[in-house]
């Protein structure tokens, strides 16, 4: 029996219950059943952009901190692996690095840039050695364009949680995407990781908290589409506000749309506007604490600032202002759960469907 119920119809469903938010147990298992298990961003190819170039990370630092590393080895080959010696288990990269072979500084244990056990000192003597148990553990890897993400677990491929997403955007071309760092921004919301993922998965809040984006979307036409493991917010514009110019190829040609709002299970948001790409990654710090990342791919810099794409940082703004409000509200004595609105919260109707079923 799940320990969460959210009834599959959404005229009669209740959200999720604040136990969820508020219950460090719960906070907890999700780590294990929730984040392990799903496909979390971790950078891009230019990181490592030439053989040998290796780049040391922590994966969702402060929660799961789990220290990864990315390589690319002589055959130009992009690799994920475990950042942790199999040997007594300290860091073997410590900082980005260009070098012909991976080399623990503790006692000299060496792996081929794709994790292989090559060799150590003083083990000689020691019996069924070295064994696959030596190498370092190698990660699934899912490259889109030059997006990279990567799962802890090979309990879900990548396909069911991004093909929707790649498939409806095929025309794209995200290999055109650059990153950048000047326009990217990390906040500190002071809100449990899933309120803010649930504000973000409905359009109701949009014409009450957002004058500035009511303004360019049409509302009425706002809609929702929810697959397995995602969901698409499809915003359309306003008559004389900017859109994609959308080829033949795309199944939304012929509509004006402003922005395609995807949302990937559980934490990441991919917002494309007609100037590129940002990504929204919600890091769970503590229970009542969330670290969001905006990073940006500028795609056409003459758009940037222009359409349902401009004023991200205000808009950033205000969603943080109503989400630590509800965190606040989520303690009260009088509130358990509410209900959903038929036609705008379906997206965290699905959201909440797929937390009971992870956390279970």
């Amino acid at each position: 029996m799940r320990r969460f119920f959210i009834d599959n119809n959404i005229a009669r469903a209740k959200t999720i219950s604040t136990e969820f938010y508020s219950d460090p147990v719960f906070f907890e298992e999700s780590k294990g059943k929730i984040f392990n298990k799903a496909w979390q961003f971790i950078g891009d190819k230019n990181t490592v952009k030439e053989p040998g170039q290796c780049h040391p990370f922590t994966l969702l630092e402060k929660y799961l901190d789990e220290p990864l590393v990315l390589t690319r080895d002589k055959e130009n080959t992009i690799n994920c692996l475990s950042n942790v010696c199999t040997h007594r288990g300290t860091i073997v990269v410590n900082g980005p690095c260009k070098i012909s072979k991976l080399r623990c500084r503790y006692h000299g244990r060496n792996f081929s840039l794709d994790g292989k056990f090559m060799s150590m000192p003083e083990f000689a003597e020691v019996e069924n050695f070295p064994s696959p148990d030596d190498d370092l553990k190698v990660l699934p890897l899912f490259e889109w364009g030059n997006l990279l993400f990567t799962s802890l677990s090979k309990a879900f491929p990548y396909n069911v949680f991004f093909d929707d997403m790649v498939n409806r955007l095929s025309w794209l071309p995200l290999h055109e995407f650059v990153y950048r760092g000047d326009l990217s921004r990390e906040y500190t919301v002071n809100a449990h990781w899933a309120l803010y993922c649930e504000n973000y998965l409905e359009g109701l809040h949009i014409p009450f908290v957002h004058a500035s984006l009511n303004a360019i979307i049409d509302f009425g036409n706002y809609s929702t589409e929810l697959y397995r493991y995602s969901s698409l917010q499809l915003g359309i514009a306003k008559q004389d506000e900017y859109s994609f110019e959308l080829p033949l190829s795309s199944p939304d040609f012929g509509k004006k749309v402003a922005a395609y709002y995807f949302w990937v299970f559980p934490n990441m948001m991919f917002n494309f506007y007609p100037w590129g790409l940002s990504i929204n990654h919600i890091q769970p710090v503590s229970i009542n604490k969330s670290r969001v990342s905006f990073i940006t791919y500028v795609w056409k810099e003459d758009k940037l600032n222009t359409g349902a794409g401009s004023g991200l940082d205000r808009v950033e703004r205000e969603d943080e202002e109503v989400v630590e409000a509800v965190q606040r509200g989520i303690r009260s004595q009088f509130y358990k759960q509410g209900r959903y609105s038929v036609t705008r919260e379906q997206g965290t109707h699905h959201f909440h469907q797929l937390l009971a079923e992870f956390i279970q």
